[in-house]
């Protein structure tokens, strides 16, 4: 049976409220219309496409979990955290991340994207940078998704530091790491 426009509509508002992560292809099947439709409604009803609903939840879930900076100073954006534990990030390099003569972007992008999760990781009020190893393994290049995975290895209370290891990788493929000593403050 064909819906209306409008009954459509109403069936999709509840549809991506109730399942934030839903593609315009699942809903194109399920509605049983082209993925231009589904679009097409979704602008209508001011509803935007997948990749800012999935940053807006995890923009409301992660801003009362980050103590250490806020979400916007994060690089890149937090998919998943667990204070004192893991975290991951997303990034994606844009033409304003890399050199415009060979499309490779610069390394601060890439280790800031690895060092503001090693700060975002940790439950303190006050978590800075006090040492870092890091290793670059190949170029990270326009268009490429970095993912960054923290991973709290050791909370040391006497010397007031958190170590965090992060690795940073583009489809699978390791292309950098990072072993971070932070400062954090004692007020936990």
């Amino acid at each position: 049976m064909k819906r209306s426009k409008k009954e459509r509509q109403q069936l999709l508002n509840i549809t991506i409220k109730e399942n934030p992560f839903i593609t315009d292809e699942d809903l194109a099947e399920k509605f049983q219309v082209s993925v231009q439709t589904i679009r097409l409604d979704r602008l209508e009803l001011s509803i935007p496409e997948l990749r800012e609903r999935i940053k807006t939840v995890a923009e409301k879930r992660f801003e009362d979990e980050v103590r250490s900076l806020p979400l916007e100073e994060v690089i890149g954006e937090i998919i998943d955290i667990e204070l004192d534990r893991s975290a991951i990030s997303i990034l994606d390099v844009k033409q304003e991340h890399v050199f415009k003569r060979n499309n490779i972007a610069r390394g601060h992008h890439v280790f800031a994207q690895a060092n503001s999760l090693a700060v975002a990781v940790i439950n303190d009020e006050l978590a800075l940078t006090a040492k870092a190893n890091i290793q670059f393994k190949r170029s990270v290049k326009l268009h490429e998704r970095v993912i960054a995975k923290a991973r709290v290895i050791k909370i040391d209370e006497v010397v007031d530091r958190t170590f965090v290891e992060v690795t940073s990788f583009v489809n699978n493929e390791l292309v950098f790491t990072g072993e971070f000593e932070m400062y954090r403050s004692n007020n936990r």
